[in-house]
């Protein structure tokens, strides 16, 4: 009689700097981690082209060497998170377009995406997650490092799952699903108007100009994270160089974000198992 060995359910989420783990989709990872599913981080770049953006925070060893503080930021908190794995790519920021950090030869976006990918295939196939975590291709903050991260989410979903691609990188993985957190407008324009009615000021109000009123959401996975919230709060404010305490994410009241709409919302990607795409959990 064969055993199979028991494995946890996994999940890998892909980020493009440190904080991104923390502002998108940390309370679901922190939710699925103490359902005991295994969760691991990888976050492709150093974060050294952020902006200093808490005055508190503008130390010497920042201004020095802004990439080792982020390090320390995001280990304290993917600890806060849950994440039982960081792993770190160390390709270098990559700026926005037009700047010197766009230009420099070790950014994400300069360097060789088959490297980069069989990398991740290789993760991929050694932590053989049943979900998958990158990003979509059409957010509202088009960040070049964030797309180049949605092209790599999409492609690792396939290579990972072909024996033919990366034969030397471990034994084939079919992940069940690809998602992309997203900031949903269904989730920005209830927030305002609770806020608004409140007399106060919302900080989403110029991302909805922005994107514009016919904008519409596609099809969300919205998973219910109430207890979780603040300890996704919590997360982001360990990034204290890029967070400013007092800033527009913590503005919204929590009792608000509880009352009104205390879900993650995601985007279903790819699915190999006939996932709805609006669903209620990102695994069954």
């Amino acid at each position: 009689m064969w055993l199979t060995a028991w494995m946890p359910r996994t999940i890998v989420a892909l980020h493009a700097h440190p904080d991104d783990e923390s502002s998108k989709g940390a309370a679901t990872i922190a939710r699925y981690h103490d359902l005991g599913m295994r969760t691991v981080l990888i976050t492709a770049t150093g974060g050294e082209a952020g902006e200093i953006l808490n005055p508190e925070a503008e130390t010497d060893a920042a201004r020095t060497d802004l990439a080792a503080v982020r390090r320390y930021e995001l280990r304290e908190a993917a600890r806060i998170i849950g994440y039982d794995d960081v792993v770190m790519l160390g390709y270098r920021d990559s700026g926005m377009p037009g700047s010197d950090d766009n230009r420099h030869p070790d950014a994400l976006v300069n360097s060789p995406f088959d490297e980069i990918l069989e990398r991740l295939v290789s993760i991929v196939r050694s932590e053989r997650p049943q979900v998958i975590l990158g990003y979509d291709d059409h957010e509202w903050y088009p960040h070049p490092d964030h797309l180049r991260i949605h092209d790599l989410s999409m492609a690792v979903f396939d290579a990972a799952a072909d024996p033919a691609r990366y034969p030397d990188s471990g034994d084939p993985w079919a992940a069940d699903r690809l998602y992309a957190p997203v900031f949903s407008l269904r989730r920005l324009r209830l927030l305002s108007e609770a806020m608004e009615s409140r007399g106060m000021e919302s900080p989403f109000s110029r991302w909805i100009e922005r994107i514009g009123l016919d904008a519409v959401d596609p099809p969300l996975t919205i998973v219910e994270i109430g207890p979780y919230v603040e300890r996704a709060r919590d997360a982001l404010r360990a990034h204290r160089t890029q967070i400013d305490p007092n800033g527009p994410w913590f503005q919204i009241p929590l009792d608000i974000i509880l009352s009104v709409y205390p879900h993650e919302d995601f985007e279903l990607l790819a699915s190999r198992d006939g996932a709805d795409p609006e669903g209620f959990d990102l695994f069954d």
